[in-house]
């Protein structure tokens, strides 16, 4: 294929716009909207796997979209009437369809590949010092995706030549797309209600919620043998000239499905797997973070170590001995497994987001203390309650002269009604006698570790100080 004949190509047809679409698009979302991919650890900006997973996410949009643009490419030579003299040129077939199939292929691999390459910098400039090439394959199967979901609009187009074809395609794909990534969410993995190996041809994952999940090898396989067969379908139709190459073009599709459904992993605790090297522990002496968050690790240390000998002042021989970034999975929601010995740490929790110096030590302090059941971050909410009775113990345990809250109180009814309970909770137990005052918080902390806390430290509904 001559360099000349695909620059003008590229300036003459629609071919540029459909990664245009994908590039300008997904940087629309990205950095215009403050959705859920700024935040957490799982932020689009936060790790390179995070990145590129969040990237596919878009591909729910995307995918449709460019198999749609393809159609409408492909429906050049019916719309202004020359295919018929194009067939009589002695130039063959499949070299002319590898003109404009070229030419989408090179439009949307170069916006994809700016995408991830935006995505790549703001990674690299930001807090991260953990690299690895595991989210290579995620992208490169995206953007080969992309590619074949072009090409396969445009032979479909040429094979059915109608203004209809192109809303069509895009109709079905956003439907498929739609039902295959419909996700049950009641596990600590991402699943689909459809069948793991059927909702796995679809190359959008679901949203990023966990920064150690990644994809698993066969994955990428099984997905690359099914869009390469999607992608040789899609030329075949695009070349053929007669009724018998059409019908043998469905062949390569049908076989990559195939091989597809043969690799692809049937449940789907197989196809996301666990980072092992971005979990590695990372430790400073009782402090131990993940290899992923190792750029933490100085800051933690120092106050983790400074908590864990409040702890011990406070509890005795009850007080945990470590600290350690929790890693295990579990559902939205779900109840997190606690332990005495450890303080466990989860970067995602908005008491632990953004704090450094002395607000993380006291962030450290109370998750000690008042260990919490359930998760309080911007994906699970919640935790009002819990975060209050933490604020009540910590400014006992540094004998503050008042309450000092770990956060924000906000302004909702609800937050006002917990943080007035909250200063009715602190004003009781300062008013009782010192030992009553550590028996007191030993049995909110032993209640706490068996997920029975209730309302902590908290005054009941309506209760005043005695």
């Amino acid at each position: 294929m001559n360099s000349r004949v695909l620059r003008i190509e590229l300036r003459r047809s629609v071919a540029p716009w459909a990664g245009v679409v994908v590039l300008g698009g997904s940087l629309a979302v990205f950095c215009l909207i403050d959705g859920i991919w700024w935040k957490g650890t799982a932020g689009w900006s936060a790790q390179w796997t995070t990145m590129a997973m969040w990237t596919r996410y878009l591909l729910a949009f995307w995918w449709p979209l460019t198999v749609g643009l393809g159609a409408v490419y492909g429906l050049r030579e019916s719309r202004s009437r020359t295919t018929e003299l194009l067939a009589t040129t002695p130039l063959p077939a499949w070299r002319r369809a590898a003109l404009p199939a070229g030419a989408a292929a090179l439009s949307l691999a170069a916006g994809f590949g700016l995408l991830v390459l935006v995505g790549g910098v703001q990674v690299a400039l930001g807090p991260t010092t953990y690299t690895s090439l595991g989210w290579l394959p995620i992208s490169l199967v995206a953007a080969l995706a992309l590619v074949a979901g072009a090409v396969f609009g445009m032979g479909v187009a040429r094979t059915l030549p109608s203004v209809l074809t192109p809303p069509a395609l895009v109709v079905f794909f956003l439907m498929l797309t739609s039902l295959l990534l419909r996700e049950n969410s009641d596990g600590a993995l991402p699943s689909s209600v459809a069948p793991n190996r059927l909702a796995q041809l679809s190359p959008v994952t679901t949203e990023p919620r966990e920064m150690l999940l990644t994809l698993s090898g066969s994955v990428h396989v099984g997905q690359t043998l099914w869009l390469l067969g999607l992608l040789a379908t899609g030329f075949a139709l695009l070349a053929a000239t007669t009724p018998r190459a059409r019908l043998l073009a469905v062949v390569p599709v049908l076989a990559g499905a195939l091989l597809a459904l043969l690799v692809l992993p049937a449940a789907a605790r197989d196809t996301y797997v666990v980072d092992r090297a971005a979990a590695a522990p990372v430790c400073d002496g009782p402090v131990c973070v993940t290899r992923a968050n190792g750029a933490r690790l100085p800051e933690l240390a120092t106050r983790g170590k400074d908590a864990l000998r409040v702890l011990h002042d406070v509890l005795g021989g009850d007080a945990p001995a470590s600290v350690r970034e929790d890693t295990v999975l579990r559902a939205l929601g779900g109840e997190r497994s606690l332990s005495g010995d450890v303080v466990l740490v989860d970067f995602d929790e908005r008491l632990f987001v953004d704090a450094t110096g002395e607000r993380l030590t006291r962030a450290l302090i109370g998750q000690g203390l008042v260990p919490n059941c359930y998760g309080n971050s911007d994906r699970e909410g919640g935790g009002q309650g819990t975060v209050a009775s933490q604020s009540i113990a910590v400014s006992w345990a540094l004998h503050d002269s008042r309450l000092q809250p770990l956060q924000d109180k906000g302004s909702d009814t609800y937050s006002l009604q917990t943080w007035a309970a909250a200063e009715v909770g602190w004003q009781r137990l300062t008013a009782l006698p010192p030992a009553e005052q550590r028996a007191r918080i030993a049995a909110v902390h032993d209640a706490a570790l068996a997920c029975s806390v209730g309302d902590g430290l908290l005054a009941p509904a309506g209760e005043g100080p005695r």
